[in-house]
């Protein structure tokens, strides 16, 4: 897998970029944020299966680069850096980030979270598990004034289309699938972020505040204390 590592400290990206390669991994070093939209144009190369974006970056701050990435890809991001405050945290995830990992870190996990965001991009489809219409496509799911299309991963409420990252998306459109029914915090962090790492639990926390208020709907997803989420479809 080719993997972008945008990261200002050589040193740091030397020895990282050499633990990676033994793991298979062919890395392609970025040192600024620039070099880093440089390297994901059409045109660059071979697509990249995973970037890992440092934020403390010399000619740009790394979560205008992650913004900027996700406008034009929906290669998987991991944010690797020492703000470890909760604020960055969900400011990083908000703009599309996959993962937020906190320096230091134990590279194993690193390598795991690496793995576990490919290995959903690969595989996840958020349309598993949809009823098809007759000629193969998914018709749309509605729910109220909620408008999920599952083929170009479009939502919209009365109408107007929301702006969703793809976590969200995903996550929408598995509690939506099934309205009504309880999903279990461990089966939408599997099904969604394709892992069982405990910590996930806070991003999916995250990811469902932000649905609320992206939505505008608070009661639309519901919190079952001590089990889950579920989707509360509204009155049309």
């Amino acid at each position: 897998m080719r993997l972008l590592l945008v990261e200002d400290d050589n040193h740091v990206a030397a020895a990282l970029s050499a633990i990676l390669s033994r793991h298979g991994f062919e890395v392609t070093h970025a040192r600024s944020g620039e070099e880093a939209l440089q390297a994901l144009l059409p045109d660059a190369g071979a697509p990249f299966g995973v970037v890992l974006l440092d934020l403390g970056l010399p000619d740009q701050d790394g979560f205008e680069v992650c913004g900027k990435i996700r406008k034009r890809t929906a290669t998987p991001v991991i944010m690797v850096t020492a703000r470890a405050d909760v604020r960055s945290r969900i400011h990083g995830l908000n703009l599309g980030a996959d993962d937020y990992v906190v320096k230091p870190y134990d590279t194993m996990e690193l390598l795991a979270r690496i793995h576990a965001v490919s290995r959903r991009t690969a595989a996840h489809d958020p349309g598993h598990g949809a009823e098809e219409s007759p000629d193969g496509s998914h018709p749309p799911l509605r729910l109220g004034p909620v408008t999920i299309e599952l083929p170009t991963r479009q939502v919209s409420v009365n109408g107007t289309t929301v702006s969703l990252t793809r976590k969200e998306f995903d996550l929408l459109a598995l509690l939506a699938q099934r309205p009504g029914v309880v999903f279990r915090r461990e089966q939408i962090i599997s099904e969604v972020w394709r892992t069982s790492w405990e910590g996930t639990g806070r991003t999916l926390e995250v990811h469902i505040a932000s649905l609320r208020s992206k939505l505008r709907m608070p009661a639309l997803i519901e919190t079952v204390r001590g089990v889950g989420y579920r989707l509360v479809a509204p009155a049309r």
